[in-house]
């Protein structure tokens, strides 16, 4: 079931993402399950997962429906993100890590540490993506969860309801290129950095390196515009951009 869902949620952003589900179109159980050949139960995850992304919301008369979004609200949203998380890892190198704490994080990190050199040391070095997705999606919890700022967690929570911008909210296909690899080993040498600022009690370090997490993706992204650009240059298709680069754009610039 686990695997069936992951790809529901994955065809289900895709179809967002590329505009074939527009923004404000309502999603029934019933019409998505034919349209996608699953039963309702999938469905039904992969709709309150997507709504934890952003990309959906709840309606009060049942159901889904796709979100419209600002793309300069998600980019104000990502350096927002940067700023809380900065904070948080400050608090926590400041008043020191936990042992539990620290044992969590650390097992994240050899978890993904291991993944990224599966992908690195194979034939075709693509990366696990959902199973990046969680471990990346975790890292952060622990970590603002161990800030002990309840109007920061607060203020983060609110701030990460916008697509794209929460930690869970990472939308690499489930088969990334292997560009889009190298930027989750790229993530995952930020993870062991800021873990090893916090054991050491580098506050001014752990901040600055978070927040350089956080916008890192406005870079990563840039270079999947040029070269999607350039891609289609070579098509003679360039023009017909669609809403899915538009955002990365959007959040790149």
């Amino acid at each position: 079931m686990a695997v069936q869902t992951d790809r529901v949620i994955s065809e289900l952003r895709d179809l967002i993402l590329s505009g074939q589900a527009q923004p404000g179109e309502r999603l029934t159980e019933l019409g998505y399950a034919a349209r996608l050949g699953v039963s309702r139960t999938p469905l039904r995850l992969a709709f309150a997962e997507l709504e934890k992304e952003g990309l959906l919301e709840r309606m009060r008369s049942g159901g889904y429906r796709v979100r419209t979004f600002s793309m300069s609200d998600i980019a104000d949203a990502v350096d927002v993100r940067g700023l809380l998380e900065g904070m948080a890892v400050r608090l926590i190198a400041e008043n020191g890590l936990s042992q539990d704490v620290q044992a969590s994080l650390e097992a994240i990190v050899r978890l993904g540490r291991e993944l990224v050199d599966r992908a690195t040391n194979s034939d075709s070095r693509m990366v696990d993506a959902e199973a990046w997705r969680r471990l990346n999606q975790r890292f952060h919890e622990v970590l603002v969860d161990a800030c002990g700022n309840s109007a920061l967690v607060s203020a983060l929570d609110h701030n990460n309801k916008l697509p794209f911008v929460g930690p869970g909210s990472l939308t690499l296909p489930l088969v990334p290129t292997r560009l889009e690899t190298s930027f989750v080993a790229r993530a995952q040498s930020d993870h062991e950095d800021v873990l090893q600022a916090l054991i050491n009690r580098q506050a001014n370090r752990a901040e600055a390196l978070m927040r350089e997490h956080a916008y890192r993706s406005r870079q990563n992204k840039r270079q999947l515009i040029e070269e999607l650009r350039q891609q289609r240059e070579s098509r003679g298709d360039l023009p017909d951009i669609g809403p899915a680069e538009l955002v990365a754009h959007a959040i790149s610039a």
